[in-house]
């Protein structure tokens, strides 16, 4: 049935008026002015007006909200920083936009048991900022680690560039406070290491705002390593740098952060911040060792020499913290150093086995080639996590199509070589289609029942993450079987 303007519009008005009533006059945004800073994510391509913006400050009124959108059947999306990358925190025109900013408070910080409990809009920065005086610090670190919220990380499972080792958001959490979508309170997980019961906890982390509202997060806190070292590698070809990825691991060493750049990346990072990266290098691995100073020493020379032996061109070890914080810092800003080489770009999000990392940059090479767009390779390379960023112009016509035509052959490769679509972005709106390439049919009705058991009516940020099966009928997915290497440029290897 189709609902006419006026009907939309006096729904509208009358969500907006009990929404005020529940809240101060500051806590809800509903004019258009104020709307637009919310109107997307960090997937910028995508963009919507919310119908109305809340700004809770305390969990009844979060409770609020959810109860009055449950009885008049409103759809809501939550959002944090709105760093997000795949279009997870896009809002609805018909729906709220539940923005959990003002929960920054760190609640507590436990020494003893090295854990902290936190609000959902509290900074991944500001975690380690705070435990520093207790020589502790919260190990998943994402680029916009200085922006992003630690509820955004649990929704959409974040990494970083310690998660080779440390591991991502799911591993670095305890427990979490959420409410369902009639406001019902929740404990997920406890302060123990394990409890009883399904693993709730896994289930919740990466579930994009589907499932629950956080409301609050016990993290789990690390000792700062006694010694860290960075070791810099050059090498003439991406391909060899890959291959060195697989080198290091295969010779049992585990480094904190296994990181590379190609040579756009590296240009382009060389003249956002002068961190001095080898400019005639084709790629640079950067290889962080930590632990004691006796294990990090053995380790470096280990590492030195399987670099040498994989093709490194040059080696370059910080020589004290603050270089190896400039190497990271290069890293870590190679995102908006590429914003500058083009007016648009496209960042993806594939994960793939590192034994196929060689094979797979060259085929993402051809393409790039094939479609006549420049792409950029900054990524996990430790855990196989791909971010090869696609730089195209959204003003030029039908470039856009084209750059998500590309980047849903880069996802598709992954699973082809019998990995996975996201590795730590999500899926939100910008992956939804390949989900139909990832799981068969069984399988993604096996997701809308646990959708299903936590939000009967689907109004927790709906249409992102699981399509439904009449989505992936009219997109023609066929279901890839992981392994089967069906791409020709496959065939070889």
């Amino acid at each position: 049935m189709t609902i006419s303007t006026e009907d939309k519009t006096n729904k509208r008005d009358a969500i907006v008026q009990a929404l005020q009533q529940l809240l101060p006059a500051n806590s809800v945004l509903a004019n258009p002015e104020e709307l637009q800073p919310y109107e997307c994510d960090g997937l910028s391509a995508y963009r919507q007006l919310p119908m109305v913006v809340v700004l809770p400050e305390t969990v009844e009124q979060i409770q609020g909200i959810l109860k009055l959108c449950h009885s008049l059947d409103t759809p809501v999306v939550a959002r944090g920083a709105g760093t997000g990358l795949s279009g997870g925190a896009l809002p609805l025109d018909n729906g709220v936009l539940l923005s959990l900013a003002r929960f920054n408070r760190i609640i507590e910080i436990d020494p003893v048991n090295r854990t902290a409990r936190v609000q959902p809009g509290v900074r991944n920065l500001a975690i380690s900022e705070a435990a520093a005086q207790y020589g502790l610090y919260y190990a998943p670190d994402p680029s916009s680690q200085i922006a992003c919220t630690i509820g955004g990380n649990v929704a959409e499972n974040a990494g970083g560039v310690h998660c080779l080792k440390y591991g991502l958001t799911v591993h670095n959490i305890l427990r979490l406070e959420v409410l369902t979508i009639n406001g019902e309170k929740l404990t997920i997980g406890s302060a123990a290491l394990d409890s009883p019961g399904y693993d709730l906890l896994a289930l919740l982390t990466g579930s994009e705002g589907l499932l629950a509202i956080t409301t609050e997060i016990t993290v789990k806190l690390l000792p700062r390593p006694e010694c860290a070292r960075v070791i810099m590698s050059s090498f003439d070809s991406v391909i060899t740098a890959g291959a060195a990825v697989t080198a290091i691991i295969a010779n049992g060493i585990i480094p904190a952060g296994l990181e590379m750049l190609d040579n756009q990346a590296i240009l382009a990072v060389n003249k956002f911040l002068n961190t001095g990266y080898p400019k005639d290098a084709e790629a640079i691995l950067l290889c962080e060792l930590d632990g004691s100073a006796a294990e990090v020493e053995e380790q470096t020379n280990r590492t030195h020499e399987v670099l040498k032996s994989a093709g490194s061109t040059s080696l370059k070890v910080s020589r004290d913290e603050a270089e190896r914080q400039l190497f990271w810092a290069g890293r870590k800003a190679a995102f908006p150093a590429m914003g500058r080489l083009s007016p648009d770009y496209y960042c993806m999000d594939g994960t793939i086995p590192r034994k196929h990392l060689a094979q797979v940059l060259e085929i993402i090479g051809k393409l790039s080639e094939e479609y006549g767009l420049p792409i950029g390779n900054v990524f996990h390379a430790g855990d196989g996590n791909l971010h090869p960023l696609i730089l195209y112009d959204a003003n030029t016509p039908g470039e856009l199509e084209r750059t998500e035509e590309l980047g849903g052959k880069i996802l598709e490769l992954c699973v082809e070589v019998g990995g996975t679509i996201t590795g730590e972005h999500g899926v939100g709106l910008e992956k939804i289609n390949q989900m139909c390439v990832q799981f068969n049919s069984d399988e993604l009705e096996q997701f809308h029942a646990v959708k299903r058991a936590f939000d009967p009516h689907a109004l927790l940020n709906p249409g992102k993450a699981i399509p439904t099966l009449h989505r992936c009928a009219e997109f023609g997915a066929m279901h890839v079987h992981k392994g089967q290497l069906p791409h020709p440029e496959l065939e070889r290897f």
